[in-house]
């Protein structure tokens, strides 16, 4: 297929399924496993962790099928930003999108600061005397970086990419080598007393806990539905990419944290002053091959790292772009580098958000950045999507659909029941941050932010809704059109009153 510029966008089908698949593997896998089998132990208290990671697989799973859906059908820049608009304008205007890039804004940034907590956590164990300001000047110095690296035209970072996913895949296979070298089935499966009792309290908080730190390490299979516009024949490529990456990732995961659990003590992961609490995999490396090893996959680890950070900011920086394109979002946010064609002050905007969520986890610790942006996260897209793909059934019978949820609705009650329960026990799982109150504080001041904007541009409710429903006129998403995404023909937009 040709390469296929949309005059408006500027943006090209480039992205393959390969490559696809490499920026989804390497923004899920990432730092995220590396450092969070010490959370998952000390939140189930046991090497009955391993529950949350199969918990969070089933949770990715049945989300990545309603991502798998709305990407093949609406691939547009943006990613949830296309499917709240087409599915909510019927009933509240533009507000659901808008409020969507108004969260993204904050909840993207920060998992990516997860990722320069992480970097800078592993850095340690090959440099043991970093001060706290050493580290802190270092993880701003990464962020910086990786800002630089993105400021390129898309292929070039696509081609990068497959590069780092290949790093992150060898650093995997050589901690999981390491450890089943040296597998102990009875420290793997010596679980203490009532570690399933199912009527106990603490087993369904530490559940809750579980699920949040699964669900955050799968985090990153929708990194290409965020980019849509740039995808090559995205209604197959879209759904491939996403179910193969969560299958794949399922797979390293149960490998890995079953494999630490069989090599290292578990207890040893509860000590903070532990090495193998703040960089496990390099604990690994160390038992089972020597400091030598464990110091060259420490390096990979940090380039894993460096991976998942870029390959979640790329794509999230296009979020804001396209919202803004459709005057969905405030109007700086539409340009594009006149050379590289990116979105220059998405990505700006989001850099600095990343700083600053490096700074708070440093300076916290990292459970309060990861329930924070789940529930950021929860509250405005995971849910809204969940209902999005229905009501889009209902509403757009007749949008093409290259890829149908499998065993719908199923997918999307088990989703619903997952993202329900993260964001239910989110205050018990951090106590004292308040992460429910800091998520209903954000989405308030969106609400604010969006009555200020709809005012000045004179959209619901101070002015008419705009139905916007070309996307039912689209063919199939995979033909050779420009690279829109989800656009409307001309004639397509109307206004109806306030209860159309």
């Amino acid at each position: 297929m040709p390469e296929l510029p949309d005059e408006r966008a500027g943006f090209v089908r480039r992205i393959g399924l390969f490559q696809a698949t490499a920026i989804n593997m390497s923004q899920m896998c990432g730092i995220g496993p590396f450092v969070t089998i010490p959370l998952m132990v000390a939140a189930f208290g046991g090497p009955q962790a391993v529950v949350g990671f199969l918990a969070g697989a089933v949770l990715a799973l049945a989300d990545g099928l309603i991502w798998a859906e709305l990407g093949a059908a609406l691939p547009g820049a943006g990613g949830s930003y296309v499917y709240l608009r087409q599915a909510f304008q019927y009933r509240t205007g533009k507000l659901m999108p808008f409020l969507f890039v108004w969260t993204a804004m904050l909840f993207i940034p920060l998992g990516m600061s997860t990722g320069v907590i992480g970097f800078v956590q592993y850095l340690g164990y090959l440099w043991p005397d970093m001060s706290q300001g050493q580290g802190d000047l270092v993880g701003l110095g990464v962020t910086v970086g990786i800002v630089v690296l993105l400021w390129r035209r898309v292929e070039s970072v696509a081609r990068l990419t497959v590069v780092l996913w290949a790093v992150m895949i060898a650093s995997v296979v050589l901690v999981v080598a390491a450890a089943f070298t040296h597998f102990s089935p009875e420290r793997a499966f010596g679980y203490p007393a009532h570690a399933f009792d199912l009527t106990a309290s603490h087993f369904w908080l530490g559940f809750a806990a579980g699920l949040t730190i699964g669900i955050y390490d799968y985090l990153g299979y929708n990194t290409v539905a965020y980019m849509g516009a740039e995808i090559r024949r995205p209604g197959r490529t879209v759904p491939r990419a996403i179910i193969t990456a969560i299958l794949g990732i399922m797979t390293i995961y149960l490998l890995l944290q079953i494999g630490t659990l069989g090599t290292l003590d578990w207890r040893e992961m509860l000590d903070p002053h532990s090495t193998a609490s703040s960089s496990v995999a390099s604990a690994v490396l160390e038992k089972a091959w020597g400091r030598g090893p464990a110091d060259a996959v420490t390096v990979l680890i940090l380039l894993t790292a460096v991976a998942s950070v870029l390959t979640g900011l790329l794509g999230g920086s296009r979020v804001p772009y396209d919202a803004a394109r459709d005057r969905v979002f405030f109007r700086p946010y539409a340009t594009l580098h006149p050379r590289h064609r990116f979105p220059v002050l998405g990505l700006l905007t989001m850099g600095a958000v990343m700083a600053v969520g490096f700074l708070i986890g440093r300076h916290t610790d990292l459970t309060t950045v990861i329930q924070l942006l789940t529930t950021v996260m929860v509250i405005v897209q995971s849910l809204a999507q969940v209902a999005a793909v229905t009501v889009l059934r209902r509403r757009q019978p007749g949008l093409c659909r290259p890829y149908r949820m499998w065993l719908y609705p199923l997918p999307s009650l088990v989703a619903l029941a997952g993202w329900l329960v993260i964001y239910g026990y989110a205050d018990a799982n951090a106590p004292g941050r308040h992460p429910i109150e800091w998520s209903l504080a954000w989405v308030a001041a969106g609400v604010v932010a969006f009555l200020l904007w709809a005012r000045r541009e004179k959209e619901w409710p101070f002015g008419p809704k705009r139905i916007e429903e070309g996307c039912l006129h689209g063919a199939d998403p995979d033909a050779e059109r420009p690279a829109g995404g989800a656009r409307g023909v001309p004639g397509a937009e109307g206004a109806v009153g306030a209860g159309g």
